[in-house]
């Protein structure tokens, strides 16, 4: 893989939201296709795997079973972490999962969350200040368990700089095209938008 590739690891846990999850993956592979089919002979700008715990397969909520890619003990070098929402007791509770989420984060380039991922983020020590957003429905959980956090509604997505939060599972997609647009320029964003036939909300 070049060194021009960025790796994107995705979170996996038990009660994952699988759209949370889906919705960002969707946005950085189809943003790497549509990259290779202008310039097939560039590198992908972007290599997205999923990481879990273990190398087992997760339960997400409803039912859905993922397998990840990788466990935390193989991860390779992650250069943007997404850590979608869903049911996040048992993820929080996790004291290896917020082990590996604060060292992950403090490695790479880039740090995002969706919908209740804020939590995780939080809970982790990587997100301990500044505006943030979450779901419109935990937003006043968020604000009470970390009151240091500055929680923003009515918005889409809140860019910190190395670290960027979102709404619920559209506006992580919204999130995700911004950061291919931070990542690869706005023009990609604007394509892999396209494919998908998603209406890009950028604010």
């Amino acid at each position: 893989m070049s060194i021009a590739t960025l790796t994107v690891a995705i979170l996996a846990f038990d009660e994952v939201e699988a759209l949370d999850l889906a919705g960002p993956y969707e946005v950085f592979t189809t943003a790497s296709r549509m990259a290779l089919r202008e310039r097939p002979s560039d590198p992908a700008p972007f290599a997205v795997f999923c990481v879990a715990r273990e190398r087992q397969p997760v339960r997400a909520r409803a039912g859905l079973t993922l397998l990840p890619d990788h466990g935390f003990s193989d991860t390779p070098p992650v250069h943007v972490l997404i850590v979608p929402g869903g049911v996040v007791d048992g993820a929080i509770r996790c004291a290896e999962t917020l082990r590996w989420v604060a060292q992950a984060s403090e490695r790479a380039q880039l740090t995002a969350s969706v919908c209740t991922g804020a939590f995780v983020l939080a809970a982790s020590g990587v997100l301990t200040g500044g505006p943030v957003t979450t779901h419109w429905e935990d937003q006043t959980d968020l604000a009470r368990a970390f009151p240091s956090l500055d929680v923003k509604a009515g918005v889409r997505w809140v860019d910190q700089g190395r670290i960027v939060t979102s709404g619920g599972i559209s506006a992580g997609i919204d999130m995700s095209l911004h950061l291919v647009a931070r990542l690869a320029g706005e023009a990609l964003a604007l394509r892999t938008a396209r494919q998908m036939e998603f209406q890009w909300t950028r604010t």
